[in-house]
């Protein structure tokens, strides 16, 4: 799963590494233990004219479905499973209509060791490298702000998971769905509605290559932010 990211570069970063046209509102602060229902910038893309238009935005994680009653069931949908989202009748229409990318750094996962759990941080092999992660988004309509006001529509997002490969699959039994560079346009395609095609796409993306970091335990206290919660420490600790 995916419960906490890594996400503390600025937008100048984001438009480069992703190649976005516009950007959209203000970036929430740079964080490196985003939490459920925490503001996280996505990458997304709408059809704009003759062509496509991608953009940086601001949304909640977690996500909430337009029928929901109230915005709190975002905070029980942080994650989707890649092998069921095209049933699940939270997730099933913004998979083929609202497709994402999140960024991050890295993701935090707590590996079961000798009865204990030890937290450990999964970048790149390249440290400063961004994922992609694949998420989904969806706009929720509060009904108590009035028509027309600021607030009316929450933008909320869900980060795709799926079984977790040999070289991960100890320290947790699944992991997000990493894009590779070569088939994030595709993800993002608002013109890919077909939900066979999608599921194809979707099961066509290869394993990750992460490198685990040992972390401390700093990091499963929410409260606790800041770039040490990434420092490596030794097996010994």
């Amino acid at each position: 799963m995916c419960g906490r990211f890594v996400m503390s570069k600025a937008d100048g970063d984001l438009v480069a590494a992703f190649g976005v046209d516009e950007v959209v509102g203000g970036p929430p602060p740079p964080s490196w233990n985003v939490a459920p229902t925490d503001p996280v910038r996505i990458v997304l893309e709408r059809n704009e004219g003759d062509g496509r238009v991608r953009t940086l935005e601001t949304v909640s994680w977690g996500l909430v479905p337009s029928w929901a009653k109230d915005r709190a069931a975002g905070s029980r949908a942080i994650n989707a499973r890649a092998e069921t989202v095209f049933e699940r009748p939270t997730f099933r229409a913004a998979a083929v209509k609202r497709r994402a990318l999140v960024p991050a750094e890295g993701y935090y996962e707590w590996e079961p060791r000798g009865g204990k759990k030890v937290p450990q941080y999964l970048r790149a092999a390249d440290p400063d490298a961004l994922l992609a992660l694949a998420g989904l988004y969806e706009f929720w309509r509060d009904p108590r702000v009035p028509e027309g006001q600021p607030g009316e529509w929450l933008m909320t997002a869900t980060i795709l998971t799926r079984p977790a490969a040999d070289a991960l699959g100890h320290i947790h039994d699944r992991t997000p769905v990493v894009v590779p560079g070569g088939l994030r346009g595709d993800w993002l395609d608002p013109g890919l509605t077909d939900k066979d095609d999608v599921r194809t796409l979707l099961e066509s993306m290869p394993e990750p290559e992460l490198v685990p970091v040992r972390v401390g335990t700093a990091v499963g206290n929410v409260r606790n932010n800041g770039p040490a919660l990434i420092d490596p420490i030794g097996e010994a600790e």
